[in-house]
């Protein structure tokens, strides 16, 4: 049988990641998707919020590590949050961290910049 998925999505968080120092000294807002599947058999079956995760404590967990420093790259810091996801949560089999950088300074007229860091136990 198939794993859960479950879906975070447009996370937003105010950090000061960038390689640039304008970024880095003002800050900006980033938004983050997180998917994950979560071994929860036992949850599908007692309905009991003790045997699945709780999505507040993954929010609470991805906020306090994607802005508990500053990273140059986005790619680093949407690392950080999928490894710190794995340490954390014992049930999460795999997660997708995928931080959107709106606000990216480039000489190019474009929504957003992102990027998608997968990683997975084993």
């Amino acid at each position: 049988m198939a794993l859960p998925v479950f879906r975070i999505e447009r996370l937003a968080l105010h950090a000061r990641h960038g390689a640039k120092e304008a970024e880095r000294s003002l800050g900006q807002r980033f938004y983050l998707d997180i998917v994950f599947t979560a071994d929860i058999g036992a949850a599908l079956a007692s309905d009991a919020l003790a045997d699945s995760v709780h999505y507040g404590d993954v929010i609470k967990a991805a906020s306090r590590t994607f802005t508990a420093r500053e990273y140059n790259l986005i790619e680093a810091a949407g690392a950080a949050v999928a490894d710190a996801l794995l340490a954390t949560f014992p049930k999460i089999a795999a997660v997708s961290v995928t931080v959107h950088k709106p606000a990216a300074p480039v000489a190019a007229i474009l929504d957003m910049i992102s990027v998608t860091v997968e990683r997975s136990r084993g």
